[in-house]
């Protein structure tokens, strides 16, 4: 529960050895269980691939078990040794009493017809604070040419999600649609048509102000580049854009190093940023003062979201690999180095070179590893010097944010890398820009900064449970319930309103009911509650019977609505 106190962060990172299952096999032949493969996860990739509740139901153990055929070769005591009820310190499963073969023969059988377990009971919902719920659109609604794509069918979707009760739905305004031949010269024209289409439903509107690259994350099903323009200035620059320690670029946004240089034909990256969005503000001002768009997301970095590039799938990364660190541009090197040099150790004006690489464990690496370089006095200045690079780009750009959009809601997503979280370095963390390892709270620095300038935390990965990361991926020392934990108490603790969204897609009543656990916390004694959600993404799946039913179930209770099929 989200209430209770989160588990100590550290964590061995090497398993304790397993007991020997010796009977596993023998007990197989005596008792199959359902061979169906798992259901498939429709299209989602195995980047922390992880069901919520599409499992099979296995059959409950039995409590009693057949006793396993031994062969001659086997050295262990007969189970005339091993006391009736008792476990033996070998087998590792309870050793039966003789029975009867027929009645062995019955249970046998018996046992080969699946049951399915129960749901566990749920909480009533009735009665507790309203949390709005928007819908993600498709990320290629609007087309680099201006259109709105399929938008009879778009339309037809959006009353169906109006009736049931939805507020309203999240957009993605692209960068590179819409200033995407010159500079300062902006398209908003399929906007235009999606945001009337909008408001004649009468649904609310969150715009997020997406700076970044689309194509080649999760869930990427379209290709929308950064604008030409900006490209074409980064194949005579590549240091425009974040590099790792081996020179490879990542083109998805460009790096923070040059938020204050000027060489974007004259202008810094704010101020391409800040121009962007004052031409949104003043061209749908209308939408602002009816209302109709109650926050703007501000993007502020890889896939939109405040972190480091620092786990891209084009660079080969794969899910738990710890990424890699993002600061090789020469703009960077060159902070980096003024950094070591006030400092007065220049030697510390490199990137650490005992990081491993993108899929990396950290127990591999003598930077990451318990008792590594990252705690070192190295470790520490670079990684605290790290992490302020993202704190100070999310200031930076939130400054002007909170000129370009003053009187209305702001907000910040920030991404839940909740793999390696169980470890004492949180190495996935720290090359994202998170500099939060067990002795250290990170995401304090950026909710303090948020609350400068008023802005909430958007935060991920809330439908995510521990146990079933660590039954899909047990390696990843993954505890995404104990950092949404962290990162929520972090965004109260400092005063500023959080809201959420799932990771991967949802559509299963176990993964609704862990978002209503987060959103609206059991017993907290401040009554503290998310102030909003926002579900990823409309698609013709949700759209299928059984998803929808589920879906407006959960859209009903986050209202605080009373449902009539609840589990108790």
């Amino acid at each position: 529960m989200l209430t209770r106190a989160p588990p100590p962060c550290v964590f061995p990172i090497q398993p304790a050895p397993r007991p020997v299952m010796v009977a596993a096999a023998p007990l197989a032949l005596a008792l199959p269980l359902p061979t169906s493969p798992a259901l498939p996860l429709r299209g989602v990739p195995p980047v922390a691939a992880r069901p919520i509740s599409h499992r099979p139901a296995l059959a409950p153990v039995p409590s009693v078990l057949l006793s396993p055929p031994r062969t001659a070769a086997s050295s262990r005591p007969p189970a005339d040794d091993v006391p009736d009820g008792e476990s033996s310190h070998l087998l590792a499963v309870p050793v039966p009493a003789p029975m009867d073969p027929a009645i062995a023969e019955d249970a046998a059988v018996a046992k080969q017809v699946p049951e399915v377990a129960p749901r566990p009971p749920e909480r009533d919902f009735a009665g507790t604070p309203y949390v709005p719920v928007y819908v993600m659109l498709p990320l290629g609604v609007v087309n680099v040419s201006g259109e709105v794509m399929d938008a009879d069918e778009l339309v037809g979707q959006l009353r169906v999600l109006k009736a049931a009760g939805v507020d309203g739905v999240m957009v993605d305004c692209w960068w590179g649609n819409v200033e995407a031949h010159r500079p300062q010269e902006y398209n908003w024209t399929g906007y235009k048509r999606l945001f009337q289409m909008i408001r004649e439903l009468k649904l609310k509107l969150q715009v997020v102000m997406s700076f970044h690259e689309c194509g080649g994350n999760v869930g990427d099903d379209v290709s929308i580049p950064l604008p030409h323009w900006v490209t074409e200035i980064g194949r005579s620059n590549p240091d425009i854009y974040f590099t790792d320690r081996a020179g490879r670029r990542n083109t998805e946004c460009l790096s923070w190093g040059i938020d204050k240089e000027r060489v974007l034909q004259g202008r810094t990256a704010v101020e391409v940023y800040f121009d962007f969005m004052r031409s949104f503000r003043v061209e749908f001002d209308e939408y602002f003062e009816d209302g109709i768009i109650s926050e703007i997301e501000i993007g502020l970095g890889a896939c939109g979201e405040l972190r480091y590039p620092s786990y891209p799938a084009k660079h080969g990364w794969k899910y738990p690999g710890i990424g890699e660190f993002q600061c090789y541009d020469r703009y960077l090197q060159k902070n980096l180095r003024r950094a070591a040099e006030a400092r007065g150790h220049t030697i510390w004006a490199r990137g650490p070179d005992n990081a491993g690489h993108y899929n990396s464990e950290p127990n591999l690496t003598g930077f990451f590893c318990d008792g590594g370089d990252y705690d070192s006095y190295y470790g520490r200045f670079f990684l605290n010097w790290y992490s302020q690079m993202l704190v100070d780009h999310a200031d930076r750009v939130l400054m002007l944010a909170r000129l370009a959009f003053e009187g209305s809601s702001i907000a910040v997503k920030v991404s839940g890398v909740h793999w390696w979280y169980k470890t004492a370095s949180h190495a996935a963390e720290l090359t994202a820009g998170f500099y939060n390892p067990c002795n250290r709270d990170g995401y304090a620095p950026i909710a303090a900064v948020l609350k400068k300038y008023d802005a909430a935390l958007n935060f991920t990965c809330v439908e995510l449970r521990t146990m079933d990361q660590h039954e899909v991926y047990p390696e990843a020392f993954a505890d995404p319930e104990g950092l949404v934990w962290q990162v929520l108490n972090a965004a109260w603790d400092a005063g500023i309103q959080v809201a959420s969204e799932n990771a991967l897609p949802c559509y299963d009543r176990d993964g609704f009911n862990k978002i209503l656990e987060n959103a609206k916390p059991l017993n907290d004694p401040d009554g503290r509650h998310l102030f909003g959600f926002t579900y990823l993404r409309l698609s013709k799946v949700l759209f299928e019977r059984r998803n929808f039913f589920e879906f407006e179930r959960f859209v009903k209770r986050m209202h605080g609505e009373a449902v009539l099929d609840l589990q108790v």
